[in-house]
């Protein structure tokens, strides 16, 4: 008996109201055959206090949502499904099952499957799986790990895994990442890394990288990035430098920079702090030892 018969017909108008917008209008299960109700062996219980519904909550219905709101609404048939032929019931089943069932499924043929045992499992008993050949099971695997543990993730191939990798470790491990080849791990580094480690990524070759860099220095620190070739970086700075460098912005080629550095002068002398000071520390002193200091030029950045 499909679900066509009795009374449960999923074309019907009445069963068609309750489609959310953009689903499909059919209920079919993971191959395609239409759902059968009367078969279900959830239809004297679940099924029987309307706490699943054609088209909008069914375990075998092959729409992921629909799945998802069954599972939401009975957690507790989630260990049932959890060798369930279609994988999306057996990943979302992971979110609800008992944690004492979701070892097995770290072995699961599927990677969201693996993925979501990661997720809810301690974090040592994944820790097997960085080196998983999908990557959004090693991303899972990283957005668990903490400390020394995550330290063989540094190198992962994928480039997400890394940025997540640099979230997460520890800020005297973040040196490790400063010179990954990809930008997006370097911006996740300069937003975390320590401050005595800071200024050696105001030199990256990525205005991004730089711009972050710019967000975190101290007012006094800005002025070595006061000529960068990058507008956003500068008006980064011209928002938060020691005022005594604003003059220098204010002749910026950029009229943002311009407009930032000219707003911020008015305002210092308008709060009676009168005209800055430029003669004790000028930029071009600051920058010129900040130049010295470059690697390759025989020095240290000054942190």
């Amino acid at each position: 008996m499909s679900a066509t018969d009795h009374g449960n017909k999923h074309s019907a108008p009445e069963a068609r109201a309750r489609l959310r917008p953009g689903e499909p209008v059919e209920a079919l299960d993971w191959l395609g055959n239409p759902v059968d109700c009367a078969a279900c062996v959830w239809r004297e219980s679940i099924r029987a206090h309307g706490l699943c519904k054609p088209l909008v909550a069914c375990v075998h219905d092959r729409y992921a949502k629909r799945i998802e709101r069954f599972l939401d609404t009975n957690p507790e048939a989630s260990d049932a499904v959890l060798a369930h032929p279609y994988f999306e019931v057996r990943a979302i089943a992971t979110r609800h099952a008992s944690i004492f069932r979701l070892p097995a499924l770290l072995n699961d043929p599927d990677p969201e499957v693996r993925a979501g045992a990661v997720m809810r499992l301690p974090a040592r008993q994944g820790m097997r799986l960085r080196t998983d050949p999908d990557r959004k099971v090693r991303v899972a695997v990283a957005a668990r790990l903490t400390g020394p543990d995550l330290v063989p993730m540094t190198t992962d191939d994928d480039y997400y895994v890394r940025v997540v990798t640099a979230r997460r470790l520890p800020h005297d491990m973040l040196p490790l990442l400063m010179h990954d080849p990809e930008p997006e791990v370097r911006r996740a580094v300069a937003r975390r890394i320590g401050e005595e480690w800071l200024m050696a990524m105001a030199w990256d070759l990525n205005p991004l990288v730089r711009l972050d860099v710019a967000r975190r220095l101290s007012a006094q620190q800005l002025a070595v990035l006061i000529e960068d070739p990058d507008m956003r970086v500068r008006h980064a700075v011209a928002e938060r430098i020691d005022p005594r460098h604003l003059p220098a912005l204010a002749a910026d080629p950029d009229a943002l920079v311009v407009e930032m550095a000219r707003d911020r002068l008015d305002r210092e002398v308008g709060a009676g702090g009168g005209a800055p000071d430029v003669t004790t520390h000028p930029a071009a002193g600051i920058v010129l030892a900040a130049d010295a200091s470059r690697p390759g030029n025989g020095g240290s950045p000054d942190a």
